[in-house]
């Protein structure tokens, strides 16, 4: 840099303190371009890198480092300088001048100066106002959020620096820097305008290059004009990049021949058809699209969809995967397989589980004690249903933990290969701060996701909003289903090619939503701006079988007595026995009423829901998925002569159990069809099962008949709607005098039926239909403008052609697990807490752990893992009285899981009073809801 340019940028500071000393201006500038640069060559996927290149004619490279190295050129402003006396009295010194700031003037962010003094430079550059427009958001937006265009449009003049001399300091430094990263302005305008996908991606890559330039433990101040320069400040990169082990996901890997493939991958050498099928579909797409697999529970969804995703990343430039799971202990289960496959295809590339309790997961905790010690673990879940897996112990490979780095605040999905809760993926569908870093940890990824049948209305809504952006960003997306609805697909296809056309009315084809057969694997894309679909049916890997459906009229004011006796008829003969009913409440009163009856003659009674504490859900679950899970598993223990499991809607998701008989509270008719698929699940000898249940059936339970019309329990209406338990009433009623279901041959059609509104239903239930239908609707809509209001653009906003007031009415950060449930999930808020006892001064958990002292941390990992064992949600309505009653844990210390959790203190009684309810924890039934007296 020319020694007189450089003495004129000189007094500019950039850090007050990095390190002991200031930082100066020009200095992180070229700090963060160095930063930019490592970036681009070792951290971007092959799909992003090729994206800006298009549309930068080859020189996407020198843009994005440019980006990074303007990012803070609004610092060079009276409105900064000021901030620190002794550090500006050295700017006026060297005839940069402004008077007393006025307060309005000091609220000048350097964010909107940056703005202004970046679009000035390229407008004098030459460039023209559209390409103008969309890079300057990349400035204006580096701290997390895009401001609107008319907040920078005119600068405030005492804040920004008053006469020719400020304006020439600026717009020196705009070009000193530019030519110390070698790019001419002129040049580097784009010859198009990238879609906001790759705008988003960039503003979160800038944002990333700042905070590594930031840390002042590596890029400690230089004050010193005789030591700025960009081969230091790539120097500083290079060693910092090396000491924080920061890269991307796997490089330069060539695609397994198909033949040993799975066997490679997944060890195992059978291919089921649909993985087949998924593979070879894979193969032949124009483009990066969206695909979809349906298959029945048990066919290899999981190992298809990665297997496909691998290939769809080698053919279109993406060097990694995010798995999204329902819950943190679907993510728990998943993580073990994803961490197998990955260490199979490149042992090198890390892996990182996001959900808030990940710190408590066996594998995960032995990975990171190769390497770590604690960081804070901020990253959210959503309502864990079993809770943390544990197990044996599994050899890690170091290679295969993620960098620190990664694991702070915001950062997860930055890690190349990721499992993580669903709510990872709908939180990049918000309009929060730092919303971009989710964007480019998901860019240059294949995306995929688990169970899409299971979010409801409101949570679609931000389901599609980020299809929409992967669509734009040309993301490979794969979703898994076992029970789609037709009108579902339709929706989350359409919304993906909203984003990949830019447009808000695209045409489905009409083979992607019916068709195909069951299983089936279908594809839609856009590439070259044309809709191309394609898919097929695949042979299932288990023929059919034929399930008799019965119901029991069960008087929703009456009790559990009649299933009582059907199950003394049903299982005479023994039997394992799976009930699932949709509310707490009834599950735990068909449980009392069935112990009562079975508990004294050796029969194995398990109850499992929501409100168990999480250590008590672990541990049940493991031990009904052990007793009733595959037969031909290692070890696997002699199937109890009796059995029966009382659940609630867990049981329809990953629930791998193997029941004689199944009787289930009547669902939507997906849902019912999920926990169908617990019944005769595996292959066993004729003899294993006794006679009177060695036939697949299903009693469909919590209805009844007044009037000739199906009535339900408050509880499973206030879950569901009355409308799809109406239809789904229907069908049972028809499969009840038909002879049952084929299952799953007649999957896709029960789905169809049992969401069509022009499906015809009794003719005596019309006023009742009518009604329900209206209400249903009616309430669709309010949640999907509930949701409307904290999503990051929705389709209204496709036209814009950049980013600018993209945080115009920003969502607050979601920072816990509490405040992204409430947003992404449309739930009344539940605050979860840790249940203990209170004996003198000290805490205890139930089982008898003392916390110690009140004035001292928990350091004994045993003692933070009982505390995270127990805790349990509270019912939503008190959370109120929870957050103004209940605090924190006193003895959490440094720890960021505990500093959050919230104390139910039992008396000796194990009850509390809160809110004018009694809560007891029963160590069999769970957390009890009770008037208090």
């Amino acid at each position: 840099m020319d020694a007189e340019l450089l003495q004129r940028l000189a007094p500019f500071w950039g850090k007050s303190n990095a390190g002991g000393r200031p930082n100066l201006l020009v200095q992180h500038l070229l700090d963060a371009a160095a930063v930019g640069e490592l970036i681009w060559d070792l951290y971007l996927a092959p799909a992003v890198r090729d994206r800006l290149d298009a549309c930068c004619a080859g020189r996407g490279r020198q843009l994005f480092v440019v980006l990074c190295a303007l990012h803070d050129v609004g610092k060079a402003t009276p409105a900064f300088q000021d901030k620190v006396t002794a550090l500006a009295a050295a700017v006026q010194a060297c005839g940069l001048r402004w008077r007393s700031l006025p307060k309005q003037a000091k609220q000048w962010h350097h964010t909107l100066a940056g703005g202004v003094i970046v679009r000035d430079a390229l407008r004098a550059a030459g460039w023209s106002s559209d390409q103008v427009d969309w890079v300057v958001p990349m400035v204006t937006g580096h701290h997390g959020m895009v401001p609107m265009r008319a907040r920078y449009r005119m600068p405030e003049r005492h804040g920004h620096g008053e006469g020719p001399q400020w304006r020439r300091a600026q717009q020196e430094l705009v070009n000193a820097v530019a030519y110390e990263v070698g790019a001419d302005m002129a040049d580097l305008e784009p010859i198009s305008t990238p879609g906001r996908a790759m705008q988003l991606t960039l503003s979160g890559a800038v944002i990333m290059a700042d905070w590594i330039a930031s840390d002042s433990e590596r890029f400690v101040g230089i004050d010193r004009l005789d030591q700025v320069s960009m081969d230091e400040a790539r120097e500083r990169a290079r060693e910092a990049w090396q000491r924080l082990e920061l890269r991307g996901g796997w490089r330069d890997r060539s695609l397994l021949a198909p033949s040993g493939f799975f066997e490679q991958r997944f060890r195992r050498c059978e291919v089921r058809p649909v993985q087949a099928s998924a593979v070879d579909l894979a193969s032949t797409m124009p483009g990066p699209g969206l695909m979809f697999i349906e298959a029945p529970m048990g066919e290899g969804k999981t190992e298809a969809a990665l297997a496909a995703a691998e290939v769809l990343a080698s053919r279109f430039g993406a060097d990694g995967v995010f798995v999204g799971m329902p819950t943190q202990a679907t993510s728990d289960a998943m993580f073990n397989r994803v961490v197998d496959w990955a260490q199979s295809l490149d042992a090198s590339v890390p892996v990182g589980l996001l959900h808030g309790k990940r710190r408590f997961n066996q594998r995960w905790r032995e990975m990171r004690e190769t390497r770590f010690s604690d960081v804070d673990d901020d990253e959210y879940g959503c309502e864990d249903v079993f809770g943390v897996v544990t197990g044996r112990s599994h050899a890690v490979q170091r290679t295969v933990v993620p960098a620190e780095w990664f694991l702070g605040p915001k950062r997860g999905l930055l890690m190349p290969i990721t499992i993580g809760t669903i709510d990872q993926l709908l939180h990049a569908a918000t309009r929060t701060r730092h919303v971009m870093l989710r964007h480019l940890g998901l860019a240059g990824r294949v995306v995929v996701l688990d169970e899409v049948h299971a979010y409801d209305v409101y949570m679609m809504q931000f389901l599609t909003e980020a299809l929409r952006w992967l669509g734009d960003a040309g993301v490979p997306v794969v979703l898994l289903s076992a029970t789609l609805p037709p009108a579902m697909r339709r929706q989350l296809a359409e919304a993906y090619l909203q984003g990949a056309l830019r447009e808000s009315d695209v045409a489905v084809p009409a083979s992607l939503v019916g068709g195909q057969g069951y299983p089936a694997v279908r594809w839609v894309t856009a590439a070259d701006g044309r809709v191309q679909s394609g898919g097929c049916s695949a042979k299932p890997w288990r023929d059919s079988i034929s399930v008799a459906v019965d119901v029991l009229d069960e008087d929703p004011r009456e009790g559990p007595e009649k299933l009582v006796a059907l199950v003394a008829e049903a299982l005479a003969d023994g039997g394992c026995l799976l009930v699932v009913r949709n509310t707490v409440r009834r599950a735990r009163q068909t449980f009392q009423a069935l112990r009562q009856a079975f508990g004294g003659d050796g029969t194995i009674t398990v109850l499992l829901h929501a409100r168990l504490m999480m250590g008590e859900r672990v541990d049940r679950t493991e031990r009904v998925l052990d007793l009733l899970g595959a037969p031909d598993r290692e070890q696997a223990p002699s199937r109890p002569p009796r059995m029966i499991v009382v659940a609630t809607q867990l049981a329809e998701q990953s629930f791998d159990v193997d029941a004689d008989l199944l009787i289930s509270d009547l669902a939507p008719i997906d849902l019912l069809l999920q926990r169908i698929g617990r019944l005769h699940r595996h292959d066993r000898p004729a003899e294993a099962r006794p006679c009177r249940v060695a036939s697949p059936r299903v009693v469909v339970a919590g209805m009844s008949w007044m009037g000739g019309v199906p009535v339900f329990p408050r509880g499973s209406e206030h879950v569901y709607g009355r409308y799809p338990l109406l239809r789904a009433a229907h069908l049972v009623q028809e499969a009840s005098v038909r002879g049952g279901w084929s299952v799953p041959a007649k999957v896709p059609e029960l789905v169809q039926r049992g969401y069509d509104v022009g499906e015809p239903l009794p003719a005596g239930w019309r006023t009742e239909v009518d009604a329900a239908l209206a209400q249903w609707r009616h309430s669709d809509a309010v949640r999907r403008d509930n949701a409307n209001r904290f999503i990051l653009a929705g389709v209204g906003e496709l036209y814009r052609a950049d980013l600018a007031g993209l945080h115009d009415r920003p969502t607050r950060d979601l920072d816990d697990d509490d405040a992204v449930s409430a947003v992404v999930r449309d739930g009344a808020d539940s605050i979860e807490v840790v249940v203990l006892r209170r004996r003198g001064d000290l805490k205890y958990t139930l089982d008898g752990r003392s916390l110690g002292p009140a004035d001292t941390m928990i350091s004994d990992p045993d003692v933070a893992e009982a505390v995270a064992r127990s805790t349990v949600r509270l019912p939503a309505a008190l959370s109120e009285a929870a957050l103004l009653e209940l605090t924190p844990l006193s003895e959490a210390g440094g720890d960021p899981w505990l500093r959050r959790i919230r104390v139910l203190e039992l008396d000796d009684g194990n009850s509390a009073v809160l809110g004018r309810r009694r809560l007891s924890y029963d160590l069999e039934l769970g957390l009890v809801d009770e008037p208090a007296p």
